[in-house]
């Protein structure tokens, strides 16, 4: 092949695959670690929140992080089942590990745990290029 047609073959497979990639969201973090949290009293929403802003979203190995209450959009298939729900995102599982043992975190988890009705936590980790 000509130099000049292998270079337009191949301007064409590297402008093409740029395209299909600008229509897919950036990906915040390869894991990400989503918590579900119930208060025994609904009142200690504010203090949480704030103290999840305070003390997991400023840990080193957190890479995206996002807190907040469940949203009515109207869709009877979304769950609202929790009075706070956590994203934490992280480049790594040592990144995650880290958060895990890190002071902050371990402070939080003994300040709220016994204040909680139930806890549900989960792991993914995105695999997608």
């Amino acid at each position: 092949m000509k130099p000049k047609i292998l270079f337009a073959v191949l301007s064409c497979v590297m402008l093409s695959a740029c395209t299909s990639t600008q229509n897919r969201a950036p990906r915040t973090a390869l894991i990400g670690h989503i918590v579900f949290v119930d208060l025994s009293d609904p009142d200690d929403y504010a203090e949480i929140l704030a103290d999840s802003d305070a003390m997991l979203g400023t840990i080193p190995s957190v890479s995206s992080y996002a807190a907040g209450r469940h949203i009515d959009t109207g869709r009877s298939t979304v769950l609202n089942d929790y009075d706070l729900a956590i994203y934490l995102g992280f480049e790594s599982v040592d990144e995650l590990g880290a958060y895990v043992t890190h002071d902050q975190h371990v402070a939080y988890v003994k300040k709220w745990k016994p204040r909680l009705s139930a806890l549900r936590v989960y792991d993914m980790h995105d695999t997608s290029p």
